[in-house]
């Protein structure tokens, strides 16, 4: 074989690298993006932008695709040096990583999202109301719209919450309900997330970082903030004290926890003290936080911890992040609790099925916001239909969360669709399915050009003196080509969610 010259070697890497450097100088484009038939975030077709997109389409094409790359790197360095991070346990040692994020938007128009405002509102109403009834009167089950047996056999049922009244009434003081789009564009809700939702720091963070990265395109599309987010908090947390000028916290489990970033910093953003277990005793009936100064009552606790481990008296023994005896502190109203333990019925994803049940029975209405279609394995023909299916459902267990506990049909081997089918038989209650969705995309990314990524979004909702949605949230990306899978845990990331005026 003939060997190149020195001369000809040398022509041709300079040539590659002009060429490299003639593509990186050139401007960033929209043009080879392709939707390949999926719903699209950003266009309408496979060329026509939305309207919502427009500014920030005009600007991006404006700047070089060294400069689009920038400012990712930038934004990633960023977030990096302010330490929002969080823990995967999957792999063995809880390895610390920051929350990947693409900085190219998804955009909601108003229309759309007042639509999604009312349709969140009237679902926490509701679940509300079951919450309170299911631990009170039981009126829902004494009619059988929802099986007793199904409540009395949920994991996340508490018995020692029976009776219970929470200061003004409220369960779920703060929500993160995730929702999608598929094939046709409709919003559907996917889960509940009643118990100690997490996230929303990255929302916070994804906002400050577009502000840095596209400031200009910002202000020019009139994007509704997120910033006071923290403030609402605070306000929510203290307007179910019974006092004014109460003490709030909050409760962590601790710095190994996955969400300990997130507890920090909104800790920080209130103004308020985190504590951990051991910052804090019941005495003399209250719930009394340690100080430089001595004790000091505690009137409202943001606990960032599962509800079974919030007290080793009342619920599991074998707590060590827990307080004990604040359970009857809170049920004698001296310390409210957000979220009120025994949230977690309701994230049950059997219990999932029956929120449009729930929502006709309390308000009398449709739901503005439909559900997935689900089927229950605890009801025999729903249970063959996803045996006799299951290569092309999704099939959920009932109380695992964070992509875990879930077997994707299509994406599965034979092996793995043989293993669903036993534990659906040994334990159908703990078990639904779904169709497999083709999520709505939006353009990310992926080295110098755009591709689309399958997306998800989970909106703030927090229930104090009315219920007030955060206009944004955390949209989930699954990064991974094809993937469906938007956990941040199971290597999904993030992008700011902008809704427009």
């Amino acid at each position: 074989m003939k060997r190149k010259s020195t001369a000809q070697s040398q022509a041709q890497t300079l040539n590659g690298m002009t060429q490299s450097q003639g593509q990186l100088t050139s401007n960033f484009s929209f043009t080879d993006y392709q939707t390949e038939n999926f719903f699209d975030e950003m266009f309408d077709g496979q060329t026509e932008v939305r309207s919502g997109y427009a500014p920030f389409q005009q600007r991006v094409e404006q700047l070089t695709r060294e400069d689009i790359i920038g400012r990712q790197h930038a934004a990633e360095r960023s977030l990096m040096s302010m330490g929002i991070t969080f823990n995967v346990y999957s792999e063995g040692e809880g390895t610390e990583r920051i929350m990947p994020i693409d900085i190219i938007p998804r955009v909601i128009e108003s229309a759309e999202w007042d639509r999604l405002e009312a349709g969140l509102i009237q679902r926490i109403k509701a679940l509300n109301m079951f919450l309170d009834d299911v631990y009170n009167e039981q009126r829902i089950l004494n009619d059988d719209v929802v099986p007793r047996d199904l409540i009395e056999s949920s994991k996340s049922f508490l018995p020692p919450c029976l009776g219970v009244k929470p200061p003004k009434g409220i369960w779920c003081h703060i929500t993160g309900t995730d929702l999608i789009r598929g094939e046709d564009g409709q919003y559907m809700v996917l889960e509940d997330n009643l118990r100690c939702p997490s996230g929303v720091s990255y929302m916070l963070e994804n906002r400050e970082l577009s502000k840095q990265t596209f400031p200009e395109v910002l202000t020019q599309t009139g994007v509704r903030p997120v910033s006071d987010y923290p403030m609402r908090l605070l306000q929510m947390l203290e307007f179910i004290a019974d006092r004014p000028n109460p003490t709030v916290v909050v409760l962590t489990p601790g710095i190994y926890n996955s969400a300990y970033f997130e507890h920090s910093y909104l800790a920080q953003q209130m103004g308020v003290e985190l504590v951990e277990a051991r910052d804090l005793v019941v005495s003399g009936g209250y719930v009394k936080m340690r100080t430089t100064k001595g004790f000091q009552i505690v009137d409202v606790i943001y606990r960032r911890i599962d509800d079974t481990f919030l007290d080793p008296q009342a619920f599991n023994p074998d707590s060590m992040i827990g307080v004990p005896g604040i359970f009857e502190v809170y049920k004698k109203g001296r310390v409210a609790l957000a979220n009120a333990p025994g949230t977690g019925v309701a994230d049950d994803k059997v219990i999932y099925a029956y929120v449009p049940r729930i929502i006709q029975y309390y308000l009398g209405e449709e739901p503005i916001i439909p559900n997935v279609k689900t089927y229950i394995c605890r009801e025999e023909e729903d249970c063959k239909y996803v045996l006799e299916n299951i290569e092309q459902l999704v099939v959920k267990e009932a109380n695992e969360a964070g992509g875990y506990g879930m077997l994707i049909g299509p994406k599965a081997t034979p092996e793995d669709h043989e293993l669903f089918r036993q534990k659906i038989q040994e334990n159908p209650r703990n078990y639904i399915a779904q169709p497999t969705i083709s999520l709505s995309r939006v353009p990310c990314l992926v080295g110098d050009h755009a591709e689309g990524r399958h997306v998800d979004l989970r909106p703030y909702i927090l229930y104090g003196d009315g219920v007030n949605v955060i206009p944004g949230g955390l949209t989930r990306v699954a990064l991974r080509k094809d993937s469906l899978v938007v956990n941040s845990s199971q290597g999904g990331g993030g992008k700011d969610t902008w809704v427009l005026y």
